[in-house]
C-alpha cells in the first residue's frame, strides 16, 4: 500500500523529482520466471537422413518434427495419444509421437509420411488412399496412412472387421472410415 501510495504522490504532486521517486520504497517485483530447462543433445533418424538438435529433454518427438525440423505432415491433434494423427513409425512399428520424448527415439529409425514416397512415387497406401477418396478435410490422413502402412508390413490377410479393428485408434472426424478401409484392404490385395 505504501508503494501504491508514493506512486501516486509522484504522478500527482507538482515539484517531485527524480530523488524523491528513488527514496520511495520501492515496490516488490513479481518473481521472475523460471529459466528454461537446459538443452541436450539429441541426435534422430529421419526418414533416412540423421538430424542433430539441442533440445530440452521434455520435448515430445511430435514437436521436435513440426517446430525443430519442419516436417509438419505429422500432425498434432488432441496431443493425449487418443486421435492418433501424430502417428509416426518407429522402427517400421506405428508410434503416437505426441507421447514420446524426443530423447526416448534416439537409435530408432523414424518415418513420417514426408518418408514414405520415394520421389514422386507415392507408396502404394498413399495410392490407394488417392484412389479410394479416402479422406475428406485430410488433417488425419498422414496418421491414417503410417498406422495403415504398420499394420500390412506382416504381409497377414486381414478381413475388414479386423482392419477396422487395428485402426481404431486412428479417428477421422470427417467419417471417411469406409474409404479407409477400401483404401487398405485395396493396398493389402497389391
Amino acid at each position: 500500500m505504501t508503494a501504491l501510495l508514493a506512486t501516486v504522490a509522484l504522478l500527482l504532486l507538482p515539484g517531485t523529482d527524480a530523488a524523491a521517486a528513488e527514496a520511495a520504497p520501492a515496490a516488490t517485483a513479481p518473481p521472475a520466471p523460471a529459466a528454461a530447462a537446459d538443452t541436450v543433445p539429441v541426435t534422430l533418424r529421419i526418414n533416412g537422413r540423421t538430424h542433430r538438435l539441442q533440445l530440452e529433454p521434455r520435448v515430445a518427438l511430435l514437436d521436435a518434427l513440426r517446430e525443430n525440423l519442419h516436417l509438419t505432415g505429422t500432425k498434432k491433434g488432441c496431443d493425449h495419444g487418443q486421435c492418433g494423427a501424430c502417428t509416426v513409425h518407429l522402427d517400421g512399428q506405428s508410434a503416437l509421437s505426441c507421447l514420446r520424448l524426443a530423447v526416448m527415439s534416439q537409435g530408432q529409425e523414424i518415418t513420417t509420411i514426408e518418408g514414405l514416397a520415394t520421389g514422386e512415387t507415392l507408396h502404394p497406401m498413399q495410392a490407394a488412399f488417392v484412389k479410394h477418396d479416402a479422406f475428406q478435410c485430410g488433417y488425419c490422413t498422414p496418421g491414417q496412412i503410417m498406422a495403415a502402412t504398420a499394420l500390412l508390413q506382416d504381409k497377414q490377410p486381414r478381413s475388414a472387421v479386423e482392419i477396422r479393428e487395428a485402426m481404431s485408434g486412428n479417428l477421422c472426424r470427417c467419417a471417411a472410415y469406409p474409404n479407409i478401409i477400401a483404401a487398405i484392404e485395396d493396398a493389402q490385395r497389391a
